[in-house]
Formats: C-alpha cells, structure tokens, sequence
C-alpha cells in the first residue's frame, strides 16, 4: 500500500473526544482499543448515548496528532467513532494512514452515509437505524451490499415492532438469515437492546424462539464501569 499523500492531511478534524479502554460492543467485545470519537452527527437517535459528541464544543485536531494517540497504544484495536466520522472529509485521510501502519481498524457509523470510500481492510460496523429510533427512513441502504463477512451490522432495538422490523428488513436483504453455515459468508449481525425500554433476556427469548442466527450484543462498558456515562 502507498504511503499516503501528507499534503492530504494538513486539515484537522473535529474531534469529541480521545480515549483508552476495552471494547464494550460488536464481536470485538472485551479486547483494548483506542477510541478516537469524532464530533458532529446528521441524525438524532432518540436513544442516543453521544449527543455531546454534538451538542458540546470540539476540538480540532491533526491527523498525525491523531495518529501520535494511537501509536501510544501500539497492540490495541483502532476504533473511529462518533457521531457521524464519515461526515468529515478528512477521516478517510485517517483510515489511509492507519492502514499504512497496519492496525486493526473498525469504523462505526449509522449507515446513513454510503461506504463506498471506506478502505476495505477497515471493519466496518454499521447501524440499520429501527423505527424508535426515529431515524429509519434516513438509511443508505445501498451500503447493505458493501458490507462484507468481516463487517458487522447492528440494530439497536427499543421494542417488539423495531424487532418486528429489523428481522424483515433482513430478511429482505440478507439471505440465510436462520441457516448456521451461512454465517461464514455473510456479514455479522447484532441485535443489541435499549436496556431502559427492553429487557436484555426478552430479546433473548425472542432471538431463541425465531431461531436467528443473530448475535445478542449487551454493553459489556456498561457492565463493568456503570457509574460512567461516557469515555469508558
């Protein structure tokens, strides 16, 4: 891979905040990552857990001031989150030079924003926004055919009609949705509860019941520091 233009990177970005801890979502559950959460978001989840990632001052940062954070933490996963990270232009910039040193890089994003710019070695984890998240309608759903079997889609779900849903919206659009061989084949897929609206062990039951071959995803940071409401 080429080593990326420096001159592509002179603009900052806007950045919420930098910090270090263990994954608490996705297949990448308890490993250490170093999170780099991007300020700025073109959708309002009625759930969201990161609104101050919009609604309170940025700073901006360099990439290579970015990049002098990660390296900190040379054996850690490399997430890039939000937010929206896509909706800044020089995130791809970023993703190139993290590639060029070979880290594990995920991108979690809201599926509103197509991933066709998006490196392919970075796992992409992708949120198919559920009708109580009032943001449903605003889905690229284009981006369901980029996704690979290394990437992961995730729904957050708040009820039994965003569960109703999710399972016909993929359906629809992923094949083999209750056949274990195909798991290989085809994107991840996680359903992961709003735990203030819908118990954990209900989704459970339900993913039981259906006989999906659907990961159930609980908040692993929220298990192990539910004191904290942000930078776990």
């Amino acid at each position: 891979m080429a080593k990326p233009r420096t001159d592509s990177i002179a603009e900052p970005l806007q950045v919420s905040e930098l910090f270090y801890s263990i994954q608490g979502e996705s297949t990448f559950a308890g490993y250490p990552c170093a999170f780099i959460r991007l300020a700025g978001c073109n959708l309002r989840c009625a759930y969201c857990d990161a609104r101050y990632t919009y609604e309170e001052q940025h700073r901006l940062m360099a990439v290579e001031q970015l990049l002098a954070f990660t390296r900190q933490h040379p054996a850690a996963l490399v997430q890039i989150t939000g937010g929206e990270p896509l909706l800044q232009e020089q995130v791809y910039y970023l993703l190139d030079e993290l590639m060029w040193e070979e880290r594990m890089v995920l991108l979690e994003t809201n599926g509103s924003i197509s991933l066709r710019r998006v490196p392919p070695k970075v796992v992409k984890i992708m949120d198919l926004k559920c009708p109580d998240s009032g943001m449903s309608e605003q889905m690229d759903l284009g981006n369901l055919k980029l996704l690979t079997p290394a990437d992961e889609l995730k729904c957050v779900i708040s009820s039994r009609r965003d569960y109703d849903w999710a399972v016909a919206m993929l359906r629809t659009h992923i094949p083999a949705l209750a056949d274990p061989a195909a798991i290989r084949n085809r994107v991840k897929i996680l359903f992961s509860p709003v735990t203030e609206k819908l118990a954990p062990s209900l989704l459970a039951q339900w993913l039981l019941d259906d006989g999906l071959q659907v990961r159930l995803q609980i908040q692993l940071h929220r298990i192990l520091w539910p004191e904290k409401t942000r930078a776990f």
